[in-house]
């Protein structure tokens, strides 16, 4: 068994489970995914709290201004990001939230703000995102402070849930909420946390039921607006049914997981992995937003239902949305961001469309739409990082998705041992990895084949090839030096999609138009200021692609990764395919208009087309008409 510093499973009644997060810090990022993070450090990230009115004034530092959800969101992304870059600067920063909230604790045990004026007055919701903020700078600092103020307020939800009851937001995103509770219980065997979890459940919305008779199949119309299809609120729930799993034990709620998955797939699914929901739940249609508060609250829930469940199909689909759709929705230097993204945007204007958000949601800015997601995105880039490894039941590590950095652990015979992942994946098909320790020893490691690749090489003393889409653990003497790789071919391979039409994916990435862009200033301050992203170049093209062999139709050229490769100029990989103009494609209400449906024709001259990571553009097609012939 791990040591409790490194490994702390669920403790009975609950559910073991399938993989245990590691402590904060324990994984630390390297290579291009260190600079990822230090980009976001020198951009929104590491300077937001310096001029943003929400926080500088913040009701969760004594200030006057805004006291609900805004300091939450912003420093459960500042956390991890400060301490998976040993950053004294931004260590430094979110101390002073964390010493404000611990040392104002009410003499009740309420934590932070007991109201904003715009919201109920002991509202769970902004208290249940700041709680997680406290558990990673627990893990990550060993602050004494952090379980005891989280035992008080525990025991406020014991004596007051029946006086100020869930609602709204609380309401829908219990299961956030209970996470704590479980995290807190797992610390500490207080027993009568778990009735508290309880009554958060009994109290909460009903996602097994929500997901397993779901009841949005279309895009959501103006008038049935209400928070059961709100998209973030359904990027929460889908944790949900596998969060109570872990006091259930019920087959219903495992299966509604499942049920969840397939059904925003089925009915409002994309190409990159999450769902339409320009606020909500949007249909099939590329041109359709997704919000960015969605993305990383997406990715929360499948980091999570990774560890309770142990599926490796949940983190191919980590890596599919942390390579497309969460870098795609930021400025190459992470300064600003987008409210909504589109796997169709060919252009980022202020301007009516047929969405439930207003109309500069599409604009790259400090605060467009509405200020959730300048406060929630800081989470996405390092919980992914914190996540890449995890523990396992039987004393050993799991990688559980693929990127450059190093896990330091303590594995089944109290040896620490380190475990450096060099690599350029997701743009490069090869990990090794170099095992750090003092002396030999037997522990296993577990490795994720991912579904899409279909010969998954391991080289460890002898190669093994692993059956796709699995875990696989190995379980041996490991010597201090030695070093394994995993091999992932990357073949491109074209898929259906609405109407039609094809997309184009290499492993775990999504390949979409390279397009000329022309960045026009609308306002704000340098360097954190709004602009409209406008084509220079066409868009409306038609895909030829081979349908029997889709490779035979792509030239696939890799370059060096850089400093930005999630940039236009930086992308790392390119595909060359042959397509034509479609003309009647055009605009329609500001977006690229409905996808004709494929196959179709064009008398159009054939066009040699480039095509980069999704997660490297700011204007894009991805969904493409496919040519007949």
């Amino acid at each position: 068994m791990l040591m409790e510093s490194s490994y702390i499973p669920n403790r009975e009644p609950l559910a073991p489970l399938a993989f245990s997060f590691l402590p904060l810090g324990a994984v630390k990022p390297r290579g291009w995914l260190q600079r990822q993070l230090r980009i976001q450090a020198e951009g929104l990230s590491g300077h937001l709290d310096e001029f943003w009115p929400d926080l500088v004034h913040s009701g969760w530092l004594g200030g006057a201004g805004e006291a609900w959800e805004r300091g939450p969101y912003y420093v459960d992304g500042l956390v991890p990001l400060a301490h998976l870059l040993e950053d004294p600067r931004l260590i430094a920063k979110a101390r002073r939230w964390m010493d404000w909230v611990l040392d104002h604790q009410h003499e009740d045990g309420w934590l932070g703000p007991i109201r904003d004026p715009r919201h109920r007055a002991y509202d769970a919701w902004p208290v249940t995102v700041m709680l997680k903020a406290l558990t990673q700078h627990q893990e990550a600092t060993g602050d004494g402070r952090v379980i005891p103020a989280l035992l008080r307020f525990c025991a406020f939800l014991r004596d007051r849930l029946a006086q100020y009851p869930l609602h709204e937001w609380a309401h829908y995103r219990w299961a956030d909420l209970v996470l704590s509770i479980v995290w807190l219980y797992n610390r500490t065997g207080e027993r009568w946390l778990l009735g508290v979890a309880e009554e958060v459940h009994r109290q909460g919305y009903d996602w097994t039921d929500h997901f397993t008779h779901f009841r949005y199949p279309e895009r959501v119309t103006e008038g049935h607006y209400d928070l059961m299809n709100h998209g973030v609120n359904n990027a929460m729930g889908i944790k949900a049914p596998g969060v109570w799993f872990q006091f259930s034990r019920a087959e219903a709620d495992r299966r509604a997981v499942y049920e969840a998955l397939a059904n925003l797939d089925r009915y409002h699914g994309q190409v990159t992995g999450v769902f339409t929901c320009d606020e909500h739940l949007a249909g099939l249609n590329p041109s359709q937003g997704t919000e960015l508060c969605t993305v990383v609250e997406y990715l929360f829930s499948l980091e999570n239902l990774i560890a309770i469940l142990g599926d490796a199909a949940f983190a191919d689909r980590l890596e599919r949305i942390a390579y497309n759709a969460l870098p795609a929705t930021f400025s190459p230097d992470m300064w600003a961001h987008q409210y909504d993204q589109q796997v169709n945007q060919v252009l980022c204007t202020v301007a009516k469309r047929n969405w439930s958000n207003g109309p500069d949601a599409n604009i790259f800015g400090l605060e467009p739409n509405y200020g959730c997601c300048t406060a929630n995105m800081h989470q996405g880039w390092p919980k992914f990082a914190h996540s890449l490894w995890m523990a396992t039941p039987e004393g050993g590590l799991a990688a559980i998705a693929y990127a450059p950095c190093q896990v330091t652990a303590t594995v089944r015979g109290g040896q620490r041992i380190t475990i450096v992942e060099e690599t350029d994946y997701p743009f490069t098909e090869t990990v090794r990895f170099r095992l750090e320790m003092p002396r030999a020893a037997v522990f296993p490691l577990t490795f994720r084949a991912p579904a899409w690749c279909e010969e998954v090489i391991l080289e460890a003393g002898c190669s093994r090839i692993l059956s796709a889409g699995e875990f696989h653990t190995f379980e041996r003497l490991w010597e201090p030096g030695e070093t394994y790789t995993l091999h992932l071919p990357m073949k491109v391979k074209a898929l259906r999609r609405y109407r039609g039409a094809v997309a184009l994916e290499r492993g775990p990435l999504v390949f979409s138009l390279k397009m000329g862009e022309e960045w026009r200033y609308l306002r704000g301050e340098a360097p954190h200021d709004d602009w409209e992203v406008l084509p220079t170049t066409p868009w409306n093209y038609g895909l030829i692609v081979d349908r029997e062999a889709p490779e035979r139709s792509v030239q696939v050229i890799t370059r060096p990764v850089g400093e930005k490769p999630f940039s236009p100029d930086g992308a790392p990989v390119l595909l060359k395919v042959q397509g034509r103009r479609v003309p009647e494609w055009a605009l329609v209400d500001h977006v690229a208009g409905p996808l004709p449906e494929s196959p179709v024709r064009s008398a159009e001259p054939v066009e040699e087309l480039t095509l980069i990571p999704y997660g490297s553009t700011n204007l894009r097609v991805t969904e493409f008409p496919e040519l007949e012939g």
